[in-house]
């Protein structure tokens, strides 16, 4: 069952509440802390993310007025069906944030992405938040005829998006959705999802675990959770089984629009670091399936959770550099190797295979007598017939 745009934009108004927070520009070593904790500096000497786009499905559209977005970011048609004349060319804070962690290039002082050398492709996918109110997750979804998600996923698998980055997650599971996740790691684009920001919800304080949100809960997808400077899941983000990995999330650097800069927090930056770090992944080792791209990322996160996993943070936290190195030795997996046709287990004598069946010779005499016998009794019968 599908959800009308009013829905979908309710139901990110309950995970997101105001959007993202902002505070004033950092400086000093803070300015770099998010980049620092997944190693992005000694990933770039392999990678900056050149020749990939990611696309950004998310609300609004960048800023591509800032320096370090301006050759960095194409703005694709909205998906809702909601924006009318103008209003597609408004720039929000979200967009301009999350556009800004994955591909910001850094130039004239601004934010550095973790991708610097890519490119990212914004599609906004949800609709404007209605005045007030929120949604029951447990609630019933209305109906409607496509979903924007879906349409933003076929869309952006059609520019060449090799990685796409679902920042804004919502309570709901949509048939067109999980159909478009397929179609798209059919074709070896890497999806990666926030988690959802409900950590501090009644039910998650009720029952020890939250809601689960999509795209994050269908399988194949990267869930993302948001930690802190010490690695540890932050106080607001989602916790259950859809959680992959994690990334910083607390109070993470960003370009903001209209030139400004701050902070953001929240699994919606976490998923766009993430995002990021495929998108070096994919500029060295393009041809990477999805599901070796998220081997490389969870058998290399940091640090792991004493079980080696936990719905908390997933597998541990992202490591870019580390990543990297694992997906050139995963780049091997899957190829076929040559095999000797000689080549048996032991020392002794190969076996011979069974004879091929073929014609019996005796069957084949008596078959044969037994037709020039009734050919011969034939004429016999026809010369008789014709002498009387």
């Amino acid at each position: 069952m599908l959800r009308p745009a009013s829905v979908c934009a309710a139901l990110t108004a309950v995970l997101l509440g105001a959007g993202p927070a902002a505070w004033a520009a950092p400086g000093g070593e803070d300015a770099t802390w998010a980049l620092d904790a997944v190693g992005a500096a000694a990933a770039w000497k392999v990678s900056k993310g050149a020749g990939v786009t990611v696309a950004l499905l998310g609300a609004g559209q960048p800023d591509t007025g800032l320096p370090e977005l301006g050759d960095r970011v194409e703005r694709g048609p909205d998906m809702t069906g909601t924006a009318f004349g103008d209003e597609t060319a408004k720039s929000g804070d979200d967009a301009t944030a999350m556009a800004s962690v994955i591909a910001g290039s850094g130039r004239g002082g601004g934010i550095s992405g973790v991708a610097p050398e890519a490119r990212v492709l914004s599609l906004p996918v949800v609709a404007p938040r209605p005045q007030g109110g929120s949604v029951d997750p447990e609630g019933a979804a209305g109906e409607s005829q496509d979903s924007p998600i879906a349409r933003g996923i076929r869309y952006a698998i059609g520019r060449g998006a090799k990685v796409i980055c679902l920042p804004v997650p919502v309570y709901a599971v949509d048939r067109a959705e999980r159909d478009a996740v397929s179609f798209a790691l059919a074709r070896g684009v890497v999806l990666v999802a926030a988690a959802g920001d409900a950590g501090r919800s009644p039910y998650a304080r009720q029952n020890g675990t939250s809601y689960w949100a999509f795209p994050a809960g269908y399988p194949g997808v990267v869930g993302v959770a948001a930690a802190d400077r010490r690695g540890a899941k932050t106080a607001g983000s989602s916790d259950n089984l859809s959680v992959l990995v994690a990334a910083p999330g607390d109070r993470v650097p960003a370009a903001l629009a209209g030139g400004r800069h701050g902070t953001v927090s929240g699994t919606g930056v976490a998923s766009a670091i993430v995002a990021g770090t495929i998108a070096l992944i994919k500029a060295k080792y393009p041809d990477l399936s999805p599901e070796l791209v998220s081997r490389a990322l969870t058998s290399t996160s940091r640090p792991h959770p004493a079980a080696g996993y936990d719905d908390k943070v997933g597998f541990g936290v992202v490591d870019a550099a580390a990543a990297l190195r694992k997906a050139g030795e995963l780049t091997g997996y899957g190829r076929a190797s040559a095999v000797q046709d000689d080549a048996h287990f032991g020392k002794g004598p190969v076996s011979r295979g069974p004879a091929r069946p073929g014609p019996d010779p005796v069957r084949l005499w008596i078959y044969g007598i037994a037709v020039l016998l009734g050919i011969g009794g034939f004429c016999v019968g026809a010369v008789a017939l014709l002498r009387r």
